[in-house]
């Protein structure tokens, strides 16, 4: 019988200074009507200085990319009985949730994964 392998989640420094409030800024750019340009800036900004600040930018604005692929995927099937209208906006509905949830965990402390996204930022 094998020995079942558990993964260990990587080990993110602590906030220090401003790394909550630009974390919290990150997940919330969608708000504000800067969905990419937000946690770009950030992730460029912060890469050095803060790896806290640097993996809640980067999981924003991965989270943000999927978002749009996945809309532009749905685009054809909007001609295909409104599936694809229903699709997108149930997607973009589910979006300002998981931004809000990611806000909140950014703001404790920690980093949200967000379910069903493409890692094109690393």
């Amino acid at each position: 019988m094998e020995t079942p392998v558990y993964t260990i989640p990587p080990v993110i420094s602590q906030p220090r200074g401003n790394d909550k409030a630009w974390s919290i800024f990150s997940h919330l750019s969608g708000f504000v009507g800067l969905p990419f340009l937000l946690p770009l800036v950030v992730y460029l900004a912060m890469r050095g200085d803060s790896e806290y600040a640097t993996a809640n930018a980067r999981e924003a604005l991965n989270f943000h990319l999927s978002l749009v692929i996945y809309t532009i995927c749905c685009i054809p099937l909007i001609f295909l009985f409104g599936l694809g209208a229903v699709l997108i906006g149930g997607m973009w509905l589910a979006s300002l949730v998981l931004s809000i949830v990611a806000a909140i965990k950014a703001s404790e402390g920690g980093c949200y994964h967000y379910p069903l996204t493409l890692r094109l930022v690393s």
